[in-house]
């Protein structure tokens, strides 16, 4: 039987983890747009990976479900990238805490009930949900518990208490690391792993898309103030993605990597914090 790796959202990133950990195995690459998907698989096969694709809403529980049939119908799930949402200037506060925050828990729930002994996922979260406010302990726990169905109900991610897109965002990537902490108590208990990575400014299309929208001059201040000085690369994503989805990574789950260039480290302690 294969080994099947899912990728969830077919960009650069994801593909660049996949890249690395999806040697001898079959990957199935699930975008919500089926172009997208074609045009990776296309990449990815020409390379020597076994690819097919998927379309895939996270947003949807019928249909992540499906996803789940398609990828344990080619073989044993044994690796998770998750690596699919929207940005603050792509969507409303409503649409990203449905896609990236909702969605996530719910890849995460289907996923961890499938995934086989010794497999591990990796969640793409966000530099934004380390640079929110501290929130409470009642409301870390919420976040990182709540049945999935219930989680959009809270009473600190309605409408009146998240007016806009980046608090929207903040709050959903901060959930994703939180989530998957809790996550990884679940996920252990078949002998599989998880963990979050919070990548800072990677130059993706999302990326570019955040640079030529109205936060482009402070992504760029970000960048220019951070101690390494520049964006990332999707390669230097997919080097931390390999460690923590392969065996030098098998005593981490349930941890959160950031790796923004230093923009955090700016943003509470140098030129970068808030006046």
């Amino acid at each position: 039987m294969k080994n099947v790796i899912v990728v969830i959202g077919a960009g650069s990133i994801g593909q660049a983890i996949a890249r690395r950990v999806s040697a001898g195995k079959h990957i199935l690459l699930a975008d919500i747009k089926q172009e997208n998907a074609d045009t990776a698989a296309k990449t990815l096969s020409e390379a020597g990976f076994e690819v097919s694709t998927a379309v895939v809403d996270v947003s949807s529980r019928a249909s992540v479900e499906a996803l789940v049939k398609e990828a344990t119908n080619l073989g044993a799930v044994n690796g998770l990238i998750h690596a699919a949402g929207v940005s603050p200037s792509q969507a409303s506060p409503e649409v990203i805490l449905k896609v990236d925050l909702y969605g996530t828990a719910l890849v995460l729930e289907l996923f961890g009930e499938v995934m086989d002994e010794g497999g591990a996922g990796v969640v793409i979260a966000s530099q934004s949900g380390h640079r929110l406010p501290p929130l409470t302990v009642e409301q870390n726990h919420a976040l990182a518990t709540t049945p999935v169905e219930d989680l959009l109900q809270l009473p600190f991610l309605q409408a009146h208490e998240v007016k806009d897109s980046l608090h929207a965002y903040q709050l959903s990537k901060r959930g994703n690391s939180l989530r998957v902490m809790a996550e990884a108590v679940k996920w252990g208990k078949r002998g599989a792993r998880v963990n979050t990575i919070s990548p800072g400014i990677i130059i993706t299309p999302l990326a570019k898309d955040e640079l030529a929208g109205p936060r482009g001059d402070g992504y760029r201040r970000m960048i220019n103030l951070s101690a390494v000085g520049r964006a990332g690369t999707p390669d230097e994503v997919g080097t931390v993605g390999a460690l923590l989805m392969g065996r030098d990574g098998a005593f981490i789950t349930g941890s959160d990597f950031l790796m923004d260039g230093g923009v955090t480290a700016a943003y509470w302690y140098g030129d970068l914090a808030p006046r």
